[in-house]
């Protein structure tokens, strides 16, 4: 008597099938599981599934945030590029038009059956440790303080390992494309066009909002003999500026406040530059950061912005940055920022899209934290270093697809009878690197 062999279904199958079902549509990248079954298509990265635990998290929590917190623990990996693996995901999702997960209750009641099925059924997996845990109103000033520091005051340590020694943590510059041209030098060139942006010149009264690990205090300071006021929120940034001022001998050109920008008193700035601070401030409260910065820079004083964007229909950053690295931020359109600041009372004189810049200056970020992979673990343990990596990854590709921006808006405070002291083509602001 012949009998029909049994066909044997893996755990990569029976996922394969929930994931089509939550997607609308065919699995664009190949899934293994922890039982070595394997689904989907042959060739690309392939998504590795490894530990029942996995698909508990994304019963709880399905979407990005899901498959974020089982990529920074480990649960789930990629065997092959990240990028790639993250970039074909992306394209499927537009040209297959797959939607984000949505289970109905009879698609979640099949979820929970396969996930008892293969085991991994259970209580919600906790929260990564490293996912930011703040309380309080949003954008209160003790929230806000919280943010910052769940950021920026990781270490120094593990900032100066990433970064060049200008420990400039914002877009770069990218004059050139000689091979001897580096992300340092990129960096100084993008704090030259602000300082020449903003015409400093000896003695000139310079607002640093958000001013980092100080890179362009320092450069405006030391280049420029600007009188330059650094106010950051974040603890470590405060006492790594300070040193480096005492280091330089700077003492008697800059002052490091460590205190939120609804705190700063006083006004008649030349200038006030927010490098990649504006993100923070929130959507509610963006109007008063605007109304601020007209109210501390003098008559025909210029302000410059540079700001990270979004498009209409994805205003904030997304469930694993807004989770992991900048809790709370909100970015939005390039014209409707312009709006904000001319509402307040600015004039807007230029904007200038660095979008290509930032993929050079989060690969060069990336190309370091791979190849200084077991230092980083070492100082902040391999939960902290995936999520930089996915962090990394996902941002160059998302200015590279222009899913993201980011801007330099230079603007000016007229004086009451329009006058704005501005010259009609600024044909200096820009430099060579054989002129820094």
């Amino acid at each position: 008597m012949n009998t029909i062999p049994t066909v044997r279904t893996g755990a990569a199958q029976r996922l394969a099938a929930l994931a089509e079902t939550a997607l609308g549509g065919p699995l664009p990248l190949r899934l293994r599981a922890w039982d070595g079954s394997e689904a989907g298509p042959a060739e690309g990265p392939v998504v590795v599934v490894r530990s029942r635990r996995a698909l508990r998290r994304l019963l709880w929590q399905p979407g990005e945030l899901g498959l974020a917190q089982a990529y920074v623990t480990g649960e789930i990996d990629v065997d092959g590029d990240l990028a790639e693996g993250l970039r074909t995901m992306w394209a499927a999702a537009r040209e297959r038009r797959l939607h984000p997960p949505r289970l109905a209750l009879a698609d979640l009641a099949r979820a929970t059956t396969t996930a008892a099925f293969l085991g991994a059924a259970g209580p919600r997996p906790p929260a990564p440790a490293s996912q930011a845990r703040l309380r309080g109103g949003l954008h209160s000033r003790a929230r806000d303080r919280a943010a910052i520091s769940h950021h920026y005051d990781l270490s120094n340590d593990f900032y100066r390992l990433l970064l060049d020694e200008t420990m400039a943590y914002s877009c770069g510059y990218w004059t050139s494309d000689e091979p001897h041209f580096t992300p340092a030098d990129a960096q100084r060139a993008k704090l030259e066009l602000i300082c020449r942006k903003l015409a400093l010149t000896p003695g000139a009264r310079l607002l640093d909002i958000g001013c980092g690990w100080g890179s362009l205090t320092l450069y405006a300071a030391q280049r420029h003999k600007a009188q330059v006021t650094a106010v950051t929120l974040a603890k470590e940034q405060a006492a790594h500026v300070r040193e480096q001022v005492a280091e330089r001998g700077l003492e008697n050109l800059v002052e490091v406040v460590c205190q939120d920008y609804r705190d700063i008193t006083g006004g008649a700035h030349d200038a006030v530059s927010t490098v990649e601070m504006g993100e923070h401030v929130g959507d509610a409260e963006y109007p008063a950061f605007a109304a601020a910065l007209h109210r501390l820079v003098r008559p025909r004083g210029r302000v410059l912005v540079q700001q990270m964007s979004r498009g209409t229909k994805a205003p904030g950053g997304g469930a694993f940055i807004e989770a992991y690295i900048a809790p709370d931020m909100h970015m939005r359109p390039l014209g409707e920022t312009v709006a904000l600041l001319e509402e307040a009372g600015l004039e807007v004189r230029s904007t200038e899209s660095l979008r290509e810049h930032y993929v050079r200056t989060v690969a060069a970020w990336h190309r370091t934290l791979e190849d200084r992979w077991a230092d980083f673990v070492r100082l902040v343990g391999e939960e902290t270093a995936r999520v930089w990596r996915l962090y990394l990854v996902g941002g160059a590709l998302a200015f590279q697809e222009r899913r993201m921006g980011v801007d330099q808006i230079l603007s000016v405070r007229p004086t009451p009878g329009g006058d704005v002291g501005m010259p009609a083509t600024p044909q200096d602001w820009y430099a060579g690197p054989d002129q820094l």
